[in-house]
């Protein structure tokens, strides 16, 4: 399961992460975001303990998103040893992301 990330969580679940972390930035009257969400769950079910599958609330987290300059959302960025290091913006298939996902284990 997807883990929430807050601002408040952000640099101790992500920045401080010893594993790479996928972050999904969505916001609930997101269209696209509802169809990327069943997929961001799948993923988080199949990277268990290999890599951290986060959630980020853009309506309630703004401080996150200003930060990353997310503008469109669904945004996915992956985090390695704190730095982005790769971005999806829009609804992706799951092998996508996983394979995504996957260059940085």
């Amino acid at each position: 399961m997807a883990v929430e990330i807050t601002d408040q969580s952000f640099q101790e679940t992500v920045l401080n992460s010893d594993k790479p972390v996928l972050v999904d930035f969505w916001a609930a009257w997101c269209g696209p975001c509802r169809m990327l969400g069943p997929i961001i769950e799948e993923v988080a079910t199949d990277f268990e303990g290999k890599a951290l599958v986060g959630k980020v609330d853009v309506d309630n987290n703004q401080q996150i998103s200003l930060d990353y300059g997310i503008r469109n959302i669904p945004t996915v960025l992956i985090f390695k040893n704190g730095e982005v290091v790769d971005k999806i913006v829009g609804v992706a298939p799951k092998e996508v992301i996983a394979e995504k996902l996957n260059a940085f284990l």
